[in-house]
C-alpha cells in the first residue's frame, strides 16, 4: 500500500483509502497502511467471531499518541452518517432510544473500519438472528483484569483455577490475552440461556473463586479492593455489555492484539501480550484456538 491515497475494490465495493502513511502508533511507527494490511490478513478470523454482532468501535482518528500526549479516542455505537450504504447494519432498540450498529460480516466493511481508524472493535456475547432480533448468547466470557501489583502471570493463574470449575460444568474455556493488561476466557454455550442467566452463573463462579483464593481474586468491581489481585469481571455477559473482539487491535501505545492462546502458552513464564506482526506470523503455523466459537454460519441479514 504505497502512497498516501488509493482507490480499491473489495468484494465488489469501491473504497477510497486515504492518509495511508499516517502514523497510528508513534512508539512503533505503525501506519494506517499497516493497520489495513493486518486487518486484511486476519479478516477471516475477525469476521468469524464478530459477524452478526452489533459492533461498537473505538476510533483514534489521529493515532493513539504517546504516553505524554495520548491521542483523542471516539467511542462510537451508532453507524457513522458517512458510512457507505453497503455496510450491513442492524437496529437495536433500547428503552428510550435506538442505535444502528454496523455488522462486521465482510472484508469490505472491515477495511472501511480500518480506513476510519476504528482500531478497536467490541461486541456482545450474542448475535442478531435472521429475523433481526437478538438471539440468546452463544458464548460466556470472564474478563480477568489485574489490579496494581498484579500482572499477566497472576491472570494466568486465575484462568487455570477458573478452567477447572468451568470444565466441571461441561464448559471448555479458551484463553485470550486481551492485548491490554489481562486475559479473557471464552466458552461456547448452547443458546438456551439468557444473558441474565449467564451473568448470574458467571457472577456465582467469580464469587466461588474469590472465596477459594481470597488473596488473589476479587469479584467486586470496586477499584479499592483490587490491589495485588485479579478482578474477575463477570458483568460482560450482560446483553448490554461488550468485550473487545478476538483478533482486534488495541489502542495501546504498541499495536497489541486480543489474541486467542492455548493453555500450553498460558503456562509459559514468558507469557506476554502479542502485537499485530507476531499475530500475523503465528497465523502461518497454527490454527485459531478459538475456532469452535466462530463456527456458526452468518445469518446473512
Amino acid at each position: 500500500m504505497a502512497g498516501t491515497k488509493q482507490v480499491i475494490s473489495v468484494g465488489g465495493h469501491t473504497l477510497t483509502l486515504s492518509s495511508l502513511d499516517k502514523v497510528m502508533y508513534p512508539e512503533t511507527g505503525t501506519t494506517k497502511a499497516d493497520v489495513l494490511e493486518y486487518y486484511t490478513a486476519v479478516s477471516d478470523l475477525i469476521i468469524a467471531h464478530a459477524h452478526d454482532r452489533p459492533a461498537t468501535r473505538k476510533r483514534w482518528v489521529d493515532g493513539v499518541g504517546t504516553a505524554e500526549n495520548p491521542g483523542k479516542v471516539f467511542f462510537q455505537k451508532n453507524l457513522e452518517d458517512f458510512a457507505p450504504e453497503w455496510v450491513p447494519r442492524r437496529t437495536l432498540e433500547h428503552k428510550d432510544h435506538s442505535n444502528v450498529y454496523p455488522l462486521v460480516n465482510d472484508l469490505a466493511t472491515l477495511t472501511w473500519l480500518g480506513q476510519v481508524a476504528a482500531l478497536e472493535i467490541h461486541a456482545p456475547q450474542w448475535r442478531f438472528g435472521a429475523d433481526g432480533r437478538p438471539n440468546n448468547p452463544d458464548r460466556l466470557v470472564l474478563d480477568l483484569d489485574p489490579g496494581v501489583g498484579a500482572g499477566l502471570a497472576e491472570c494466568a493463574e486465575v484462568a487455570r483455577y477458573a478452567r477447572t470449575i468451568l470444565k466441571s460444568m461441561d464448559f471448555d474455556p479458551v484463553p485470550v490475552t486481551s492485548g491490554s493488561k489481562g486475559i479473557h476466557l471464552y466458552a461456547a454455550v448452547d443458546g438456551r440461556s439468557t444473558s441474565d442467566q449467564l451473568s448470574a452463573i458467571a457472577h456465582e463462579l467469580a464469587r466461588t473463586l474469590e472465596a477459594d483464593h481470597p488473596d488473589l481474586i476479587v469479584s467486586n468491581m470496586k477499584r479499592s479492593l483490587r490491589g495485588g489481585k485479579v478482578l474477575i469481571d463477570w458483568s460482560q455477559n450482560s446483553s448490554s455489555k461488550t468485550t473487545v473482539t478476538p483478533y482486534s487491535l488495541r489502542g495501546r501505545l504498541r499495536p497489541t492484539v486480543a489474541t486467542p492462546r492455548t493453555w500450553r502458552e498460558l503456562a509459559d513464564p514468558e507469557l506476554a501480550q502479542l502485537d499485530y506482526r507476531e499475530v500475523m506470523e503465528r497465523m502461518t503455523r497454527r490454527a485459531d484456538p478459538l475456532k469452535a466459537l466462530g463456527a456458526a454460519a452468518p445469518s446473512s441479514p
